[in-house]
C-alpha cells in the first residue's frame, strides 16, 4: 500500500533501515545514497527550524553542541504536524534530560523563554478591549469578572535570570553583558503588543494577579493571590497599565 510505503520511507530518513534501500530503485547513484541525500535535507530544514526558534539556545551552546543536542532530540522527537512552526516544542524538556547540558542549568528555562516567544509570534490576534462594555458593569460586581488575556501571552517562571540572559543575548545589545546567577529567578510575561514580542519581568503581585487571570479565576481570587504575594501590590495601576496596553482583551461577567 502506497501508506505503507510512505510511512516506511518516513522512518527510514530518521533512523538507518538497509531494508529500505532494497525498496528504493537505484539511479545514477546506489539506493542507499539516494536515501542519504533525502535524511540529509530533512536533519537540515529540521535542525534549521529548530535554530529560528532557539537563537539564544544555540548562542550559549554553539553551533557543534547545538546540532549534537538537536540531532539526539530527533531521536525521540519526530515532527508531528504539517506546520514546521509546531516542530520543538518538547526540546526545553529534552535539554532538562540532557547529560551533556547539565552543566547550564538554566538552558531549559531559556528554552522554554524562546518557545513562548515563538508561540507569542505567531499566536491569534484579538479586538481591543471593550471599556465602555466594562464601565457598564456595577462596582459590586467587579470581583467576579473573569478577564481574558491576549491570545499571545504567556506566563513563565524561573529560578534563574533568564529574562536578562535573553535580553543580553538578543543581536544588536550592546550593554552590559555581565549575568549574576545568584540574583534568583524570575517571573514574565511574553507577548505580543502590535507586531512587536516584548519580554517583561514581572513583580511578585502582578505574576500572581496574570496567573490567576489565565487560569480563569475571578478578579476578587485573583486579587487575594497578589496581595498574598506582594501586600504593597498596587491593583488599580496594575490592572489599568494591562488594560491599556492589550494584556487583558476581554473579561466575562456571570
Amino acid at each position: 500500500m502506497l501508506r505503507d510505503l510512505q510511512t516506511e520511507f518516513a522512518a527510514a530518513l530518521f533512523d538507518e533501515r538497509p531494508e529500505m534501500s532494497a525498496r528504493v530503485r537505484a539511479g545514477r547513484f546506489p539506493a542507499a545514497q539516494h536515501l542519504q541525500v533525502y535524511r540529509n535535507n530533512v536533519v537540515e530544514s529540521l535542525t534549521g527550524a529548530l535554530r529560528a526558534v532557539y537563537p539564544v539556545v544555540e548562542k550559549l551552546v554553539g553551533d557543534g553542541f547545538f546540532r549534537y543536542a538537536v540531532h539526539e532530540y530527533l531521536r525521540a522527537h519526530r515532527p508531528r504536524s504539517g506546520n514546521l512552526h509546531d516542530f520543538g516544542d518538547a526540546f526545553a524538556g529534552f535539554l532538562a534530560g540532557f547529560a551533556p547540558a547539565a552543566e547550564l542549568p538554566y538552558l531549559p528555562d531559556v528554552a522554554r523563554l524562546e518557545w513562548a516567544w515563538h508561540q507569542a509570534f505567531h499566536a491569534a490576534d484579538a479586538p481591543a478591549f471593550d471599556f465602555a462594555r466594562l464601565g457598564a458593569v456595577p462596582a459590586e460586581q467587579y470581583a467576579t469578572l473573569r478577564f481574558v488575556l491576549h491570545p499571545s501571552a504567556r506566563l513563565l517562571a524561573s529560578d534563574f535570570p533568564v529574562v536578562r540572559i535573553f535580553e543580553i543575548n538578543q543581536e544588536g545589545y550592546d550593554g552590559d553583558a555581565s549575568v549574576d546567577l545568584a540574583e534568583g529567578g524570575v517571573r514574565a510575561l511574553v507577548i505580543r503588543r502590535g507586531l512587536t514580542v516584548y519580554v517583561e519581568a514581572l513583580a511578585a503581585g502582578e505574576a500572581e494577579l496574570l496567573t490567576a487571570l489565565a487560569g480563569q479565576q475571578p478578579l476578587g481570587a485573583a486579587v487575594q493571590a497578589a496581595l498574598a504575594a506582594q501586600p504593597d501590590f498596587d491593583l488599580t495601576g496594575t490592572l489599568a497599565e494591562h488594560l491599556r496596553r492589550g494584556t487583558l482583551v476581554d473579561f466575562l461577567a456571570e
